[in-house]
């Protein structure tokens, strides 16, 4: 096993998962290639015994890692925050880390592990390279952990990503049972933190359609990420709508590293434009229209347009009772 101050050194060692019943922090050896592949860094598994190695709560928090420019892309899931991250990952300017499964830990751990959130985000942010920044996407499952998050790295910025309804509806919808399934605890996740009185009983709200149910849950992370600018200001949080990337795809990497005060290369965010990324489905890695074909799944039913719809104007009316502007209108530029 590495010494601990070997691990704290090498940015490959990337801390992965919590035992909080015998408060230790797994690491696992990457590298700089895996960054680059498809799969999220959460479902990684290390390929040897020599590349994995435990340290314990007391030992992580004592490491004294170089720290780098560490920001943040939080989003509202199905908005193209996975295709953003793989674009920031470029070699001399800047690392991006897809959903590493430490994030979740964090936020699964409770409260055992809230003194691990600062020592595992100064992990995350050394730099893999000189002058590089890092950018971390995180699952949209750990949004509650924004405000610890924020607060633990004080000179990180964040992106708050989403898009409009329809469209998160729709990817719902193509996934079949499982994307109605997941709408459904999606909902009930965000009501446990960023819940509100939406005026209907237990027996209304289990009486909703998944359709009302996921667009409740989207309704609900537009509002937590309204919060979360008041909170934390707009010169430090902005919106980004995924849709307005896909048309906007070099503009809005450039304006994300301005955002994040982090010098760039125009011709090198042309060239990763231009490469195969675009081209291929950002989650699965294969050609762009089979994945889309594999994300639908081979059971799911028509995408349901008439109820989106219906769907849509019963959230945009809660959404106006509530004082939120949704989807939450673009501010980053």
């Amino acid at each position: 096993m590495p010494d601990p101050s070997e691990i704290a050194a090498d940015p490959r060692w990337l801390p992965h998962r919590i035992d909080a019943g015998q408060r230790r922090v797994q690491f696992v050896r990457i590298e700089r290639a895996r960054l680059a592949e498809p799969a999220f860094l959460a479902d990684i598994d290390a390929d040897s015994a020599a590349e994995q190695a435990w340290l314990s709560f007391d030992d992580v928090m004592a490491l004294e890692p170089v720290t780098g420019p560490l920001h943040f892309i939080f989003h509202t899931a199905f908005c193209r925050s996975t295709l953003l991250v793989r674009a920031l990952e470029m070699p001399g300017v800047a690392a991006g880390l897809s959903e590493p499964a430490i994030i979740a830990q964090l936020y699964n751990a409770g409260a055992s592990a809230q003194p691990l959130i600062k020592p595992v985000l100064d992990l995350l942010s050394r730099p893999w390279a000189e002058g590089e920044a890092v950018f971390v996407k995180p699952t949209n499952h750990a949004n509650m952990l924004i405000p610890a998050l924020l607060a633990a790295r004080p000179d990180a910025s964040a992106l708050l990503m989403t898009n409009p309804l329809a469209g998160f509806l729709k990817s719902v919808a193509r996934r079949g049972l499982l994307g109605r399934r997941w709408g459904r605890q999606l909902y009930l996740e965000l009501m446990g933190y960023a819940g509100m009185d939406l005026g209907m009983d237990a027996r209304e709200q289990f009486s909703m359609t998944d359709m009302q149910a996921a667009g409740l849950a989207w309704f609900l992370s537009q509002r937590w990420f309204a919060m979360q600018q008041e909170q934390f200001g707009k010169a430090r949080l902005r919106v980004l709508d995924g849709d307005r990337f896909d048309g906007e795809r070099a503009e809005t990497i450039a304006r994300v590293f301005e955002h994040a005060g982090h010098a760039f290369d125009a011709a090198h965010i042309e060239s990763v434009v231009g490469g195969p990324l675009f081209s291929k489905h950002a989650k699965l890695g294969s050609d762009f229209a089979d994945g889309e074909a594999q994300g639908s799944g081979v059971n799911a039913a028509p995408v349901p347009d008439e109820e989106i719809g219906q769907v849509r104007q019963w959230v945009e009316m809660i959404a106006r009772q509530a004082g939120v502007t949704v989807p939450l209108p673009q501010d980053l530029a």
